[in-house]
């Protein structure tokens, strides 16, 4: 090998070298630079809610070995983005879900997740025997704000939002629901943070509540601050639950007197296409009342989810709305339109938790995860098993398996054909 030859090679090699190093790195800092705009509405970040409890109350907190373990599951099945509910002093389970994420991308410079924060919100007198006062908020709320930024400045590469209340707004959430203007409040106080240079000014400031706070049903919600608080967030985070309205509103649920003579299968499949129309359609009156006022911004799923266990209103003896087969439609349904519309849906939610509803196991509250308590996974994801993506995969030491042992037979036995007779 002559000198010459010897000379050129080595210096393709160093370019090479050079290029190949300024492309990580320039891969890392997009990784750092990425933004809630650039993030949400992104199909290839989607993204959920998740709660990593795994026992029977909040008092027994996931470790963030736990945690690690979950994220790593998520992470696995494409998610990108989790939504969180509290910041309170005695649930650290946000502070550490955040810790998890830090711990993890520190030990692989290719894991990426990032969190919409919430920062819960309640009136005066919530959750205690003396009658709640809608009108006035908590004392507590100031802390709660103020712990959520403080994480959000503490992790600025993975705190993308942050969610001022849960459900907050809407007036069936009798025990804690407060007047918007002590949500405008706060979204106010965050974006002042952010001009002050206090806050990233990259964090995109929201409320996350029910389609009809948000003025997409009953015009009782149209109120002079509402229209100020759409008008202040970054964007909208609005709630959608067919499931639930499959008792409380269940004319869209009924089999109509033109499907009667359908088979039990295409009776549930047509259901499930009407549950999925009408998320779609509190979506649209959301989306056409925020028009109304002339503001144009965007407006993403902040929840929405289905049962797949239910001993009550949605039930064998209910609305029967309750399966893994319906679980796994709506699921599918959602994730493929709001993926085309460039939509964020924080599908609720990863993980079954039996907190929920600690006192009857067989509650829906404990059971709309699409993963369950002993690491199966539901018909939703089914396909995710096949395809080997959690293989290596455990939580809390088993590994993911499928439901029924993956015997479609089995569940479909378990399915319910809607209860056209129903009356609630």
């Amino acid at each position: 090998m002559n000198s010459i030859f010897k000379i050129s090679l080595a210096f393709f090699v160093l370019i090479l070298g050079v290029s190949c190093n300024s492309k990580q790195k320039k891969k890392q800092e997009q990784k750092v630079e990425m933004t809630a705009e650039d993030i949400l509405g992104n199909s290839d970040y989607l993204a959920i809610s998740y709660g990593g409890y795994r026992q029977i109350s909040r008092e027994n907190q996931p470790t963030v070995l736990e945690l690690k373990e979950d994220l790593k599951i998520l992470s696995a099945m494409g998610i990108k983005v989790l939504r969180t509910y509290n910041v309170q002093t005695k649930l650290p389970h946000a502070a550490n879900v955040l810790e998890a994420i830090h711990q993890l991308k520190k030990e692989d410079a290719n894991f990426e997740m990032y969190v919409m924060l919430g920062a819960w919100i309640d009136c005066l007198n919530a959750w205690t025997d003396k009658e709640p006062d809608h009108n006035v908020e908590s004392d507590q709320n100031e802390g709660e704000i103020a712990r959520a930024v403080a994480l959000a400045n503490k992790y600025p590469d993975i705190v993308k939002v942050i969610a001022v209340g849960n459900e907050a707004m809407v007036k069936w959430a009798a025990s804690y629901f407060v007047q918007p203007n002590v949500i405008l409040k706060w979204v106010n106080h965050l974006q002042g943070l952010k001009k002050n240079g206090k806050l990233s000014k990259e964090v995109w400031i929201t409320s996350s509540d029910d389609f009809s706070s948000w003025g997409g049903g009953d015009s009782m919600y149209h109120i002079e601050d509402l229209e100020k608080l759409i008008k202040a967030v970054d964007y909208i985070s609005m709630h959608t639950y067919a499931y639930h309205n499959s008792h409380y509103n269940p004319e869209f649920w009924k089999v109509p007197e033109n499907e009667q003579s359908l088979s039990d299968k295409e009776k549930v499949d047509n259901a499930m296409l009407r549950a999925f129309m009408f998320a779609k359609k509190q979506y649209s009156g959301v989306v056409n009342y925020m028009k109304s006022l002339g503001v144009h911004k965007p407006v993403h799923i902040g929840e929405t989810g289905w049962a797949t266990i239910s001993s009550g209103h949605y039930g064998t003896n209910g609305s029967r709305a309750t399966d893994e087969y319906k679980q796994g439609l709506y699921y599918n349904h959602l994730r493929e339109w709001t993926n085309k519309e460039g939509i964020s849906c924080f599908y609720f939610e990863a993980f079954d938790e039996q907190w929920k509803d600690a006192e009857n196991p067989d509650g829906s509250e404990n059971h709309f995860g699409l993963i369950n308590f002993k690491g199966e996974a539901k018909y939703a994801l089914w396909n995710l098993v096949d395809k080997g993506v959690f293989n290596g995969l455990t939580r809390d030491g088993k590994s993911i398996t499928k439901t029924y042992k993956g015997n479609i037979d089995a569940l479909m036995k378990k399915v319910l054909v809607p209860n056209t007779e129903y009356n609630r």
